[in-house]
């Protein structure tokens, strides 16, 4: 059996308020090729399809479109949800994905209500997969009462209750099958890849390796965005994004894993390059060293950090020579300390609204007369009489 795990597309996703959806869709229509190239027989789609639970509707026509190429290659396709879907969403469009090939698992379920999906590969093979989509602290002990038939334990540890409902569903794993795990959660000991959402990935959130059982061929994991296989007794592996979704993930490399699996034969798993999608980069330099790294950069998205003092007008410098930087910031050690003072002893109302903006800059090092000029005419206009104010 030949599977496809991906996971973490965040289609919607913008940086630094600009849209992504064309790079989605390139990164989408790869993956889509590389699923027909390979001829894989299941493809698991490991949560967080969008990066919002309200996705706008050309997010969602995207997504569409790629789950429903990725069933016209021939392969069966399953996805659940992960923390930035919208769970109870997904699985009111269950009934026309299955028209389409497509499992769409978007919340908890127990075995028998389609949290195991046992299926046979157009080459045959059966598989059995135990599919956890995201689960948070909130609804985790409600969740272990319906899957696991635990009793209610509040004060219960978030990963107690996930052991028990892996446990149940990994309980009808058979020895003639591929037994397989889609989750999308946080592996303890995993390294995060940077654009991750942290409130939902802190401890309070991870789960050991262990809670997932030996007899399970492969673990297809989402949420953590950086590729890595996790120590464990069964082979645990995130795919990571396949699109850097922001400047902390720029070192990442995006890949798809293909696995190879028998019911008497361990997982072999080999990473897909996924070339699609702009780079991402980070520049530190003055405006003339900046300069001269413009032909450099290619078509890369860039952060720029300016080592020099902030000054009117420097943004406007920097993406002149560097029209691709999103995000421009003054490098720490040029920043002055914003110190929070408040007026000087004995001066405080009586100083007019010059000296409070000259103090504001001065407290920030920024020098520059023209800002001055600027603050004296914006400061002239809204005073003034004529601008229709009371008189």
């Amino acid at each position: 059996m030949r599977i496809l795990h991906t996971a973490d597309w965040h289609v919607g996703k913008t940086l630094k308020g600009h849209s992504r959806l064309d790079e989605q869709r390139e990164v989408l229509r790869e993956i889509v090729a590389i699923a027909r190239e390979q001829e894989v027989d299941l493809v698991v789609v490991a949560g967080d399809l969008y990066d919002t639970a309200a996705p706008n509707a050309a997010a969602q026509q995207l997504v569409v479109q790629a789950l429903t190429a990725l069933a016209g290659t021939g392969a069966e396709v399953l996805v659940i949800g992960g923390n930035h879907d919208h769970g109870a969403a997904l699985d009111a469009y269950r009934p026309f994905a299955a028209a389409a090939g497509i499992t769409l698992v978007g919340t908890v379920r127990t075995a028998e209500q389609g949290g195991v999906v046992d299926m046979v590969t157009r080459g045959g093979e059966r598989a059995s997969i135990a599919v956890l989509p995201f689960l948070s602290q909130r609804y985790a002990v409600r969740a272990a009462e319906l899957v696991a038939q635990l009793p209610a334990q509040h004060n219960a540890a978030y990963d107690e209750q996930l052991r028990g409902i892996v446990r149940s569903l990994t309980d009808g794993f058979r020895t003639d099958s591929v037994n397989l795990v889609a989750a999308h959660l946080t592996v303890l000991n995993g390294t995060f890849g940077g654009g991750e959402r942290l409130a939902q990935s802190i401890f309070e959130y991870s789960v050991p390796a262990s809670i997932f059982p030996a007899d399970t061929h492969y673990v297809a994991l989402g949420h953590l965005h950086r590729r890595q296989m996790l120590a464990a007794p069964a082979p645990v592996h995130y795919s990571g994004s396949p699109l850097a979704v922001d400047f902390g993930e720029q070192a990442n490399t995006s890949v798809v894993c293909l696995v190879e699996a028998t019911a008497t034969t361990p997982a072999r798993v080999t990473d897909i390059p996924v070339t699609a999608g702009r780079g991402l980069r980070t520049l530190h330099g003055t405006v003339d060293e900046l300069a001269a790294l413009r032909d450099t950069v290619g078509d890369d998205y860039l952060r720029v950090f300016v080592r020099e003092p902030a000054r009117a007008g420097l943004r406007e410098d920097v993406t002149a020579v560097l029209p691709n930087a999103l995000e421009v910031r003054i490098d720490p050690e040029f920043a002055a300390p914003v110190r929070g003072s408040r007026p000087s002893e004995g001066r405080g109302a009586e100083r007019s609204p010059s000296e409070l903006f000259g103090e504001y800059c001065r407290d920030r090092a920024v020098a520059d007369p023209r800002l001055d000029a600027l603050f004296a005419r914006l400061h002239d206009a809204v005073t003034s009489s004529d601008t229709g104010g009371a008189r």
